[in-house]
């Protein structure tokens, strides 16, 4: 049976909602932006006016404001977020209890069996979701409907706002060929600049492309990049309730002043990485890898990561692999503004990646001992808060 789904995207999402409050706004140019005195001066989101004078989310106010000198800047609220999010899902759960959020604006829904409850159109009942959050929410959303999650992803963006495109069997190369490839969901800029060396630049490109050449320059993801541009998608939405896999375990922290010298980047990365730890055991969970991310004050960013020998959730073992990768990445005193430290490659035990020298035996009896303390640790925030206790030489001067 083909499946109906559909890709709800609400518009302009924390912008709208900010608005319903603010109806005096709504004909001026709006962005929801980060407080610039605690050095979060980035546009989080902005409307449609705004959006019409090049406004674009992530960068700074300062950019924002030389493209649109009367942009109004307004305070996020994200529990607010939260509850309308929430409050949006519960009127998509009164079509189907297969309703994955992907984000939190947006989410899938299949309707394959529901539908025939409703008219067993799948367009007319995206056109009635779309009234009814109108209605009840003062929200729009658009809407894409096909027949997997990747293709019902890509009408919601085809046309915005408020408004719903249908990809079906018959209509889908027509639309989408053409695309950029970057508009297929996964094709980050990465990927992108590899198959631009191919000569890949629409997903049409993408869908002729050889997927074994493919798989050589992308690897694993090359091969499925190439099934979701020729429309073989197959993944399901998941019922709502049910918690996602967990991928990756991260903690990043933007500072009230730069980081400057290793000793203060090592401080921070240890607290990043107690963080990280203290969540992984929580969960049962060992990384296989760590991956780091730093921004300097101008915004501009890299990202570096590599795999462990053995997999673990240890603080030390973590904060050691972190520094590492920056000690070779960053020339001090070079400022930085933000770090991010993210364990990867997650698994439910512990893992060898290499053979074991036979000259480290101490290695596996420390680990134990640092297991002992660090889950003691755990033990103590438990009962007297998180802030009760902290490893020495953690704190940023």
């Amino acid at each position: 049976m083909e499946r109906s789904i559909l890709h709800c995207d609400l518009n302009c999402f924390y912008a709208s909602v900010e608005l319903l409050t603010l109806p005096q706004l709504r004909r001026l140019p709006v962005a929801v932006c980060g407080d610039p005195e605690s050095r979060h001066g980035i546009v989080l989101a902005k409307n449609e006016i705004a959006k019409s004078y090049g406004v674009k989310t992530a960068e700074t106010i300062y950019q924002a404001r030389r493209k649109c000198p009367e942009l109004i800047c307004i305070p996020p609220h994200h529990r607010r977020y939260a509850d309308y999010s929430k409050l949006v899902n519960e009127i998509y759960l009164r079509y189907t209890d297969l309703v994955e959020p992907f984000g939190i604006d947006e989410s899938w829904l299949d309707i394959t069996g529901s539908k025939h409850l409703f008219g067993g159109d799948a367009a007319a009942i995206a056109n009635e979701i779309r009234a009814r959050v109108k209605r009840e929410l003062g929200l729009t959303l658009s809407v894409g409907v096909s027949f997997n999650k990747i293709f019902a992803k890509l009408g919601s963006d085809y046309k915005k706002p408020d408004a719903t495109t249908v990809i079906s069997p018959e209509n889908w190369r027509d639309i989408l060929y053409p695309l950029p490839v970057t508009d297929l969901l996964f094709v980050g800029r990465a990927a992108a600049a590899v198959m631009a060396r191919m000569n890949i630049r629409t997903i049409g490109d993408l869908a002729a492309a050889d997927p074994a050449a493919l798989e050589a320059a992308l690897g694993k993801q090359g091969r499925q990049l190439h099934q979701y541009a020729n429309g073989l998608d197959r993944a399901p939405v998941r019922p709502y309730h049910q918690a996602e896999p967990i991928k990756s375990v991260g903690n990043s922290t933007t500072y009230a002043r730069n980081l400057t010298t290793r000793e203060e980047v090592r401080a921070a990365i240890a607290l990043l990485s107690d963080s990280v730890a203290m969540r992984l055991r929580r969960h049962g969970l060992y990384c296989g890898g760590v991956q780091v991310g730093i921004k300097d004050p101008q915004f501009k960013s890299i990202s570096r990561q590599k795999q462990l020998r053995r997999s673990t959730h240890l603080m030390r073992d973590i904060s050691a692999a972190a520094m590492e990768l920056i000690d070779a990445a960053w020339k001090y005193p070079a400022p930085i503004r933000l770090l991010n430290v993210t364990a990867i490659h997650l698994t439910d035990e512990a893992e060898t990646f290499e053979q074991a020298n036979l000259f480290e035996g101490g290695e596996e009896q420390s680990s134990e001992r640092q297991e002992r303390i660090e889950r003691t640790v755990d033990a103590i925030r438990g009962k007297f808060g998180t802030d009760a206790i902290a490893f020495g030489g953690t704190e940023i001067k």
